[in-house]
């Protein structure tokens, strides 16, 4: 049972067309994020896209086109010290990988949503 109290998460639109491009990312950043010690990684692709009674959808957020699909992804951490810690091993691990801010990224980065959040309310089925 992973019980994280701080998260990151982000919202984008992504390409259709490059879909599986940026699961390959995802995949290889997933790792790295494991391994560096979040508890938990998750890329999710959204599928309800007009849930009822909602009129501020996350593709209305996001500006996400037709020929894209809006992504959910979140990190899960013990807490925010750890995340900096972490992200800070990521980031090292990247550059030294691909150089200082030369990641190829198949999505527009304008258009990429981010926040970091404490963790208020949590329950998770044993």
């Amino acid at each position: 049972m992973i019980q994280g109290k701080y998260v990151d998460g982000f919202v984008l639109s992504i390409p259709k067309d490059k879909a599986a491009e940026y699961k390959k990312l995802a995949r290889e950043a997933a790792k790295v994020w494991v391994d560096y010690g979040a508890l938990e990684y998750k890329e999710c692709v959204m599928d309800d896209i007009m849930p009822e009674f909602i009129s501020f959808t996350f593709p209305k957020m996001a500006k996400t086109k037709d020929d894209e699909d809006t992504w959910f992804s979140f990190i899960v951490y013990e807490s925010k010290k750890q995340r900096d810690s972490i992200n800070k091993k990521v980031m090292k691990f990247f550059d030294e990988k691909y150089g200082a801010n030369n990641m190829p990224m198949p999505f527009n980065m304008k258009r990429f949503a981010f926040g970091g959040f404490k963790v208020e309310v949590s329950e998770v089925k044993d």
